[in-house]
């Protein structure tokens, strides 16, 4: 069982000074124990560790002195091994170095099984995988994307970069969380699309609601709004249509006014089909509907149209300019 480290080397403590023949702190050890139900449970598992450590024998060491031999001269010796008198060790110095051995272990342990909690979703450019937790939550992660998630608490994300769709069933008393970056979200009975690229957090709510970094702004997005970030920036909220969030699962991509930047990089994870735009053309206002199953020239060549852009084709992949 996974311990409180902190508990763990208070009981510790009281293991090791009740060993002192002199310890009078009962009070204060009932009151700890009092504390926290853990606190019993850590401190017997401690004090059974030490009756067990307590029954172990110890070896009387051995070392070789020089006697005289019978009718020898004092320099004339032989070599004798005789066994030293047992050294009286302070059982409460022995007590805690054995101990906090086993404590170190299982700190050591501990710290490796939270390092080991966690695992990692990818997606190369073009691949979605969806991923059902305990509780009946889903996320779909779209292509280019990695979703970090606990196994120990399934009620938390973390997207490092990419996009995916949160289909969350909704707990008051354990709120799902998603960190990107140094911003947390947290569910309001949500289905809600997260994505993360160069520096920057969109987030699309398509039921229910989100709370935007909930202990400074405090940003709620409510369903049909979509908040954007830059690192450093203030968020602003935009209208979204809500049944349209998430439509990169289905193949179909509908916009209201979305940066066309932004479109071009959701186009190139759902498909893979390498797209970007020239600087001027990024930050025009794209409004219509992309259906992603078709081939490529036709995909990129019906932005280009809704979006009165250009779409050159290169070696590197297609370019949307003015």
């Amino acid at each position: 069982m996974t311990h409180d480290p902190n508990v763990e080397a208070s009981a510790l403590d009281w293991v090791i000074r009740q060993r002192d023949p002199s310890f009078d702190a009962w009070e204060d050890f009932a009151d700890w124990m009092a504390q926290d139900p853990a606190h019993s449970d850590i401190y017997y598992e401690l004090a059974a560790l030490d009756g067990d450590l307590g029954d172990l024998s110890v070896r009387a060491p051995v070392e070789v002195v020089a006697l005289p031999a019978d009718g020898a001269a004092n320099d004339d010796v032989d070599e004798t091994i005789v066994p030293l008198a047992p050294r009286r060790f302070s059982r409460r110095a022995w007590m805690g170095g054995a101990v906090a051995a086993c404590l170190v272990g299982v700190i050591s342990f501990n710290m490796l099984s939270r390092e080991t909690d966690s695992y990692r979703i990818e997606t190369a450019m073009g691949e979605m995988q969806e991923i059902k937790l305990p509780d009946g939550s889903r996320i779909a992660v779209n292509g280019g994307s990695s979703v970090v998630l606990s196994h120990d608490d399934p009620r938390k994300a973390v997207v490092e970069r990419g996009q995916a769709l949160f289909s969350v069933v909704h707990r008051v008393d354990a709120p799902f969380r998603v960190t990107v970056g140094d911003v947390q979200l947290v569910d309001v009975g949500t289905v809600f699309d997260v994505t993360r690229t160069d520096g920057q957090l969109v987030v699309a709510v398509s039921e229910g609601a989100v709370v935007y970094n909930p202990g400074a702004q405090n940003v709620r997005v409510d369903a049909g709004k979509r908040l954007a970030v830059r690192d450093g920036s203030e968020a602003r909220l935009s209208t979204v249509n809500a049944e349209a969030v998430g439509g990169w699962r289905g193949g179909q991509l509908v916009y209201d006014g979305v940066p066309l930047g932004d479109v071009a990089a959701e186009l190139a994870r759902t498909t893979g089909i390498k797209v970007r735009t020239s600087p001027a053309a990024a930050t025009i206002l794209f409004r219509g509907a992309l259906q992603t199953g078709t081939d490529e020239a036709r995909v990129v060549g019906d932005l280009a149209a809704l979006s009165g852009t250009r779409a050159t084709q290169e070696s590197g992949g297609w370019t949307l300019s003015r």
